[in-house]
């Protein structure tokens, strides 16, 4: 029988639920992944098979073992992170008796407009240092409670997705402090708030709420029947990770030992962050953003994030293969983003504004508006299809910079993970928009590595989170590439604009949204 000598990370996101395999050094060995489905409807609503999402994970840890040679005995330990916020409801049998509503899910937007406005709200924002919106847990089971009081009726636990992973891998009932504070919490304690949950008016509800433990102190074994399901060795300790926000910056070197640095996670969605000691957060006067709690110490992130980041690239590409589709055969995805660094390279900076509010959810980073929607400001008859790709990718470089403005002062460093940070071109934009040096982690699944560093401490591989980062983090990160000092000057001007039209625009988003409404209500 092998010694163990492997740790495995789980990152269930919202498109892919990935399984990924690490020495205990931190080198990732294997990677097994199965396409995440969800279901998206005209009211707002989205939502997802939580017997699916399990049946996945034990089928991604199952084509791992494929991988590695005599894997179930080499499997020191297992950490599980997930897609954060979204309400995941277990009846009393322990069971689903409902689809999961995932943080995509809009249907609590007037729940949210209601609670904001109640004297609570400031307790509430103090507590958590976050912002309410439909992606959270507390707004959607405020709203369940009025518009569909049989599920809040029938739950006996309100779970988040690696929660509910979690219990289907040990049986425990457990949630962490990243999410418990910033959902119901005290982010500076790391325990459930009473008047946070009172600002909610969920307390009645209080028992739905279950026990918080920390992935780095406490694991519980891998049950029989999951063991079973997946693959594994019974007994193995799993370690409940926090939300996959913070462990892909934790990955990725949001934390290093370091003053001054940001990490943004350049995604479906934009991620940007700083580490902070939790008695140094400054929280910001429009109540967005949020506080989540890092497994270090006192240590906590502030956040900002954007609805909408690559989606936004997305949407530019699919318009031009579109067109091209109405002469010619339509390119492919690869094919448009092939063209990307050679019409980033040929146009102007600076030539258009770009809004990028392209989610169907509005925004909510760094301010919140349900309504806001993408833009383009300053069109001319000379523009064409290239300058509209760049002003799409400047776009996402000035919403990093309205996010760490909303934090306080720029970064004097940017980590950045995510796709699109590979592109020459995208990483010059966002180094010269922050006016930062930037530095990109050859860590793959950064997502995976974070809740698998956890899940090494849990079991004393090393003595804490610091000497794992030491090993798994630091020795990853590039050197770091200058902003260029002229593009930096150009985008210092037109941030001012952007800011100002984005400030200009809020009733106009508000009219189109209502008007919208009008039509789509029966």
């Amino acid at each position: 029988m092998n010694k163990p000598d492997v740790i495995i990370g789980i990152d269930a996101g919202t498109s892919v639920l990935k399984a990924v395999a690490f020495s205990l050094d931190g080198r990732q060995l294997a990677i097994s992944s199965v396409k995440n489905d969800y279901t998206i409807s005209a009211e707002g609503a989205a939502t997802q098979s939580m017997p699916k999402t399990w049946q996945d994970c034990a089928r991604a840890l199952r084509g791992l073992k494929e991988q590695i040679e005599d894997l179930d005995n080499r499997t020191a330990a297992i950490g599980v992170t997930a897609q954060g916020d979204g309400t995941w409801l277990l009846d009393s049998k322990q069971e689903p008796f409902t689809d999961a509503w995932l943080w995509l899910d809009a249907r609590a937007a007037k729940t949210v407009e209601q609670l904001t406005k109640s004297e609570a709200e400031g307790d509430r924002f103090h507590d958590t240092g976050t912002g309410l919106n439909t992606c959270q847990q507390g707004s959607q089971l405020a709203h369940m409670k009025t518009h569909a009081p049989e599920l809040v009726e029938t739950a006996s636990v309100a779970l988040h997705c690696k929660d509910w992973l979690y219990f289907n891998l040990t049986g425990e009932l457990a949630t962490d402090p990243s999410e418990a504070s910033f959902t119901f919490g005290d982010f500076r304690k790391r325990q459930y708030s009473t008047r946070v949950i009172e600002a909610l008016r969920l307390s009645a509800h209080r028992t739905l709420l279950p026990e918080i433990i920390d992935g780095t102190q406490v694991t519980h074994p891998l049950s029989v029947e999951a063991a079973q399901q997946c693959g594994l060795r019974a007994g193995t300790p799993v370690s409940l990770g926090f939300v996959d926000m913070v462990m892909t910056a934790l990955g990725a070197g949001v934390y290093t030992g370091d003053e001054g640095v940001g990490c943004s996670t350049i995604g479906s969605t934009g991620v940007h962050m700083t580490a902070k000691r939790a008695e140094n957060v400054r929280l910001n006067p429009d109540h967005t953003g949020y506080v989540i709690c890092l497994p270090h110490q006192n240590l906590v992130t502030q956040t900002q994030t954007n609805m909408a980041a690559t989606l936004n690239i997305d949407w530019i590409l699919d318009v031009g293969a579109d067109l091209v589709a109405e002469f010619v055969d339509r390119p492919s995805q690869k094919d448009m983003i092939a063209r990307l660094e050679a019409w980033l390279s040929s146009t102007s900076p600076g030539a258009l504004l770009y809004h990028p509010y392209i989610s169907d959810a509005g925004e909510r980073g760094p301010f919140l508006n349900p309504y806001a929607k993408a833009n383009f400001t300053g069109l001319a008859g000379a523009h064409r299809y290239p300058d509209l790709v760049r002003a799409v990718v400047e776009g996402l470089g000035m919403a990093a910079r309205d996010c760490y403005a909303a934090m306080g002062s720029m970064p004097q460093e940017l980590r950045l993970t995510g796709g699109a940070t590979k592109s020459d071109a995208f990483r010059k934009i966002l180094s010269a928009a922050l006016d930062a040096p930037v530095r990109v982690s050859a860590r793959e699944e950064t997502g995976a590595a974070g809740c698998a560093m956890m899940a090494a401490v849990g079991i004393g591989v090393y003595p804490d989170m610091k000497a794992c980062i030491d090993q798994w983090v630091v020795p990853l990160l590039a050197k770091p590439e200058e902003p260029d000092e002229h593009l930096a000057h150009t985008y210092q001007r037109l941030y001012a604009a952007y800011a100002e039209t984005r400030e200009g625009l809020v009733r106009p988003w508000t009219t189109l949204g209502e008007l919208a409404q009008q039509k789509a209500a029966p």
